[in-house]
């Protein structure tokens, strides 16, 4: 089945829905989702937004810029940030005039709390800096703009997978696409397409991501010739609960929740003793990690503890309500009275496809644009969150560039044409889908997956080596080779599992190798990358991007400058 639109979405977390609504105004947008559009990833955001509203106390665009290039290590493009940071507080505006019920102060504002690495006056003390609706912050934003797409009569394929970008003549117009209820196969041609599908959290053994966090627009547009950029850089939340991973949200530190290990201490004090358990996010990674490592750990083992008990009904009960429930469902907790047994767990993408502050993705690194190709929220990289993420930027990128890149999208849509088709786009993708519900192999999709799951877990996640970097290259290399020989038991066409577990698996594959030969590349340790050999940061050898594309002789790295404008590189202490 074939169709065309003006512009192809692919993705309905929040960068796709702002990016559809932008579109949408005046032209005829397709959003493909591979679940239903409010089960995206962004509605479990839960702590807030960042702007520099300055509802309770002073602050600034400036030192939400600097918080952030701080908190980056300084491998975020500056311009980019600035960009982010000064068009904060017209996107919270905006949200609250589209109908987001923020939280308020008594004086009817738009209530803010702190948050990790957020501060005032260029680092001098902590500031309440993010907008939130009590702890479910992404999830009220995601429907409030799902409505406005429905408005707009935005049209929606839902349950959809995508399996390739059509690319004719170097340009990008169009996609494929696998319907799960039938098993039909659909060419959507257009204009643009936009990528907007999130994170690749679901590589790694403990992850806060769900289950569709398989890097699928990542993979396929690294596979159409578009470079992945800063791919190592892997953000591990410092507070998933003790197994699952499933996230405890930095609101609750932002309301006063302390860290401790086995002795009750505050161990934060001694790491950063100005802003203690509000440092960001890889810090603290790193130091329960020591405290473990250290021996610390409670009970001997590798967690600490998250105290709320003195926070009180009136804080838990009205801001922290979702994460005490889940205390009590996953960790069997009654955080009210007891502490939260918690470890760092894999939670962000900083790296992702290669991409400018208007979306546009670039192939080269004097950013030359891949032309009809798009990429906004996790699945980019524009770079503003460098080699580590300050907590509540993620929301803030979703909806700036999701809506910059819109607004670009709408440009070249106006003054361009599509294509008329030279070849069968959709032959190659129904051999490689008869061919894997033909297989009979002998290897099985979910083995294949667990062990690479294990592997990047022990190699590839806060602490690296040299030597446990080329250990996970050689076995992905393994991997990649039984993927081969692997097997399709459901030979169905209705939501058929595992075939889609078989096409994810393949693309995680490919990013799992990227995210391994970039860490191995970087012989430094630069926020969420913290190599043990390496344990200094080398502004002299390091202070760029790290380039990955593909070829017919494997992937190929090279580099690009990061970008400086206002903040030179300095010693990041807190």
């Amino acid at each position: 089945m074939e169709q065309q639109f003006d512009a192809i979405v692919v993705g309905a977390g929040l960068a796709g829905l702002r990016a559809a609504i932008e579109i949408g105004q005046n032209a005829r947008v397709a959003v493909i989702s591979k679940v239903f559009a409010t089960r995206s990833h962004s509605g479990a955001a839960q702590g807030g937004i960042g702007a520099a509203l300055g509802n309770e106390e002073e602050d600034n665009w400036e030192w939400h810029m600097f918080d952030t290039i701080k908190g980056s290590d300084y491998l975020g493009d500056q311009d980019a940030i600035e960009t982010l940071a000064k068009d904060a507080p017209r996107t919270i505006y905006e949200l609250e005039h589209l109908g987001v019920p923020f939280n308020r102060t008594a004086e009817g504002k738009i209530a803010q709390r702190a948050f990790g690495g957020h501060t005032s006056n260029f680092g001098k003390a902590a500031v309440k800096r993010a907008c939130y609706a009590a702890d479910r912050t992404g999830r009220v934003i995601l429907d409030t703009l799902w409505e406005q797409c429905l408005q707009r009569e935005i049209q929606f394929f839902d349950e959809f997978q995508i399996l390739s970008l059509i690319v004719q003549d170097g340009r990008c117009c169009g996609v494929i696409a696998y319907e799960l209820a039938t098993g039909k196969l659909h060419t959507l041609r257009s204009k643009a397409v936009l990528l907007a599908t999130g994170g690749a959290g679901k590589i790694f053994k403990t992850t806060s991501n769900a289950f569709a966090s398989t890097g699928d627009g990542m993979a396929l547009a690294y596979q159409a010739g578009a470079p992945l950029e800063d791919m190592e850089f892997v953000q591990f939340h410092p507070t998933g609960i003790y197994k699952l991973g499933i996230l405890i949200s930095e609101a609750a530190r932002g309301e006063g929740g302390i860290l401790r290990n086995k002795d009750g201490e505050r161990f934060m004090e001694r790491y950063a003793p100005t802003i203690k358990d509000l440092a960001p996010r890889d810090m603290i990674a790193r130091c329960i990690l020591e405290e473990v490592r250290a021996g610390r750990g409670i009970d001997g083992k590798d967690y600490v503890h998250l105290d709320l008990t003195h926070l009180g009904d009136d804080v838990i009960g009205t801001k922290l309500s979702e994460i005490i429930g889940f205390a009590k469902t996953y960790a069997g907790v009654d955080a009210k009275k007891e502490p939260i047994p918690v470890l760092p767990t894999c939670h962000y993408m900083m790296g992702g496809i290669a991409a400018d502050s208007d979306g546009r993705v670039v192939v080269d690194d004097q950013n030359t644009p891949f032309p009809g190709l798009y990429a906004a929220g996790e699945c980019a990289c524009v770079s503003v969150h460098g080699a580590n993420r300050l907590g509540c930027n993620a929301l803030l990128d979703t909806l700036v560039f999701g809506r910059r890149s819109g607004m670009e999208i709408s440009r070249f849509i106006t003054k361009t044409d599509l294509p008329e088709p030279t070849v069968n786009f959709t032959a190659n993708i129904e051999k490689k889908i008869a061919d894997l519900m033909a297989s009979d192999g002998q290897e099985k999709v979910g083995a294949i997956a667990a062990e690479m799951q294990e592997m990047m877990m022990d190699k590839v996640s806060v602490f690296r080596t040299a030597d446990g970097l080329k250990g996970a290259l050689a076995k992905i290399g393994e991997l990649k080779d039984r993927y081969r020989n692997i097997s399709v038991q459901d030979k169905g066409n209705c939501f058929n599992r595992d075939l889609l577990d078989a096409l994810e698996l393949g693309n995680m594959l490919d990013l799992a190798e990227v995210i391994a030969m970039g860490a191995l590349y970087r012989e430094e340790s630069r926020g969420a990358h913290s190599r043990e050999d390496f344990p200094q940061r080398d502004d002299e050898q390091f202070l760029k991007h790290t380039m990955v594309r593909r070829t017919e002789d494997g992937p190929q790295i090279f580099d690009k400058p990061v970008t400086i404008t206002r903040f030179e590189p300095k010693e990041r202490t807190y």
